[in-house]
Parts: structure tokens; sequence; C-alpha cells
């Protein structure tokens, strides 16, 4: 018992166990971790603005309301191709020698997810209107604005990239909303999160907990066809707005567009597909590549068509998927 009778020998057997027991239950463990962990083969590190980007994320509070986690359950389906794994963390470093880095997986989903964001929303203008006033955008949304991100210059340089902020925003002010390095780096950052292809041959993890319908002999769900206004409504609303009138001088109406109502279905599938930069002039910024970012099928890309060719007051001719499936064969053909 003398060693409970001397204060000095039971506090450095406790420092020496509690070190020992460190060692043996934490560091060795996460060293040997590290050093079998690595990116997968097609990860892309981030480039320099992107890497300034992820510390304005970390500084304005981002990874408070945000994730970029996709769990292995059939809900989180909408937020990524497949459930996260440890791969996707391993590029994630320390900030410097004293600090680490904030918890990017966060904890809360009062926004949504962001682990592939960069394919889901890749517009710069987008994000940079969605930055400067969400409600621009989404009226239902929540997130905060951070307008101290801009600045507003009656006359823009020719290297300042204007934002397109609606009138009603404006105050009356003569002049044009402009983008500071924070917030293009900040949206570098953003485009940059992308869930990296699993190598050739990879099993992908499934989702669990899938949600199993009940099927019978005159149940045709199975083979129901594409929601197009939920297909709508996923990849295409943010910008072109719930009523198909875009917004003005930041994005395009679709209600009444010439495109829409064209009976030749081709330009419309391309543009789609491909993106389009035609209307650059009006002040409207590039379309991304919404169906092949997203992975569309010519049944997805012919319900998307058919909903914006019959709503909002248009009357066009519907599309077929096999019309659409020719297009896109041609499209690919074209690619290089």
């Amino acid at each position: 018992m003398e060693l409970f009778d001397n204060h000095r020998k039971l506090f450095r057997t406790a420092t020496l166990f509690f070190i020992g027991l460190t060692l043996l239950v934490a560091i060795v463990p996460a060293m040997k971790v590290q050093r079998n962990n690595a990116p997968l083969p097609g990860a892309v590190p981030l480039s320099e603005d992107a890497r300034k980007g992820k510390a304005v994320f970390i500084a304005e509070g981002c990874v408070a309301c945000h994730t970029q986690q996709v769990r292995n359950v059939d809900m989180d389906k909408v937020w990524g191709e497949r459930p996260g794994i440890a791969a996707d963390y391993a590029d994630i470093h320390r900030t410097d020698f004293w600090r680490n880095t904030a918890t990017l997986m966060g904890t809360e989903r009062t926004g949504p997810d962001l682990t592939n964001v960069g394919v889901r929303q890749p517009s710069l203008d987008w994000n940079l209107t969605h930055l400067f006033n969400p409600r621009i955008v989404v009226k239902e949304s929540v997130m905060p604005a951070y307008p101290w991100l801009f600045a507003f210059k009656k006359e823009p340089g020719e290297r300042d990239k204007v934002v397109n902020v609606p009138e009603s925003y404006t105050q009356g002010k003569e002049g044009k909303y402009i983008a500071r390095p924070e917030a293009l780096y900040l949206v570098a950052y953003l485009q940059s999160l992308k869930q990296t292809k699993l190598p050739d041959g990879s099993v992908t993890p499934e989702f669990l907990y899938k949600k199993k319908e009940k099927s019978s002999a005159g149940d045709s769900a199975a083979n129901a066809s594409p929601d197009g206004a939920q297909l709508y409504m996923t990849h295409c609303q943010a910008c072109h707005q719930e009523n198909g009138e875009g917004l003005k001088g930041a994005f395009p109406a679709l209600k009444g567009s010439k495109i829409v109502l064209d009976e030749n279905p081709e330009i419309m599938a391309e543009i789609i597909m491909n993106g389009y930069n035609g209307r650059a002039s009006e002040g409207f910024g590039p379309m991304p590549a919404v169906g092949t970012n997203a992975g569309l099928s010519a049944e997805e890309v012919a319900a998307i068509m058919n909903h914006e060719k019959t709503s909002w007051g248009n009357n066009a001719k519907p599309v077929t998927p096999e019309e659409i499936q020719k297009i896109i064969d041609i499209i690919k053909l074209k690619s290089p």
C-alpha cells in the first residue's frame, strides 16, 4: 500500500498509465489507420482557390448547418450516388501544425448535404446569387444572406464578376453588385465538392433500409414513367423557378420560350445535356450540362421536356423517350 501513501509515486504512476493507455488506444491505432488510408485514385486535390474557399466555408460557419456525409440509408440517395466511405475524407488535412481542420462532415442538416453539390448545382451565377441572398432563388430558404462577400460598384471593371441581382434587391441604386474574392473562393470550394467514382471493378456500397414496394398483378408502378414535375423541381427549378418565369437579368424564362415551344426537340435536348452559353450578351450566365452531370436517362430528359412544354401556359408537342435517345446518341458521337 506504499503507492497509495506516497502521493508523488501515485501521480507518477497514474500519469504513466494514462500516457501508455493513450498511446495504446488512441495514437497508435490512429497512426495505423492514417498509413492505411488514402484518397480514391480518381480524387482531385483542391485547387488553390478551392483551398482558400474551404477556409471561408469554415470561417462563415457553414459547417454548422451543412453536412458532408452520405449515410448508407435509402433517404440519403438524394445527396450522392453512393454512401460515403473513409477514402472520401482521406485528403482532409490539418489547417496547420497547431490547428486541426473543422469537422467538415458536420452534425446537422439545417441545409442540404453538400457532398455532391458540385454536381447538383455547378452554376457559378446561381451560387453567387444564392450567397448574396438565398431568397432570390429559393423563396422558402432559411439560410442567412452573406452581403459582406459582395461589393457595389457604379461601373464594374472588366475583371469584376457581376452578380445577377434582380432590380427589386438593388434598392433603386444605379450600378451592379460584384463578387469579392472571398465569394469566388467559396464557390470554387462548393463546385469542387463531387463524389469520386469508385475504381473500375469496385463494388459500390448499397444503401440500406430500402422501401419495399408492394406489387400485384395489376400494379404498374415499377413501369411508371418518370415524374417530369419532380425532376424539374430537382434539377431545374432552382434557376428557372417554380413558375417557369426565371429571374430577370439572372436566369431566362421557360414560359413562352421559343426553344421550349419549338416542335424540333434537338436544341432543347442538347441544351439540357451539354449546357448553354448563348445569351451572355443579355446578362445571363452559362447553363451547366444538367443532363450529363446528373446522369439523366432519355426517359428522364423527355419527362422534364414534356413538363416544360405543357406547363405555365406552354402548349407544345410532347416528345418521346425514343426521340430523345436518338438525339443523345448523336450528341455523344459529336463529343470529343
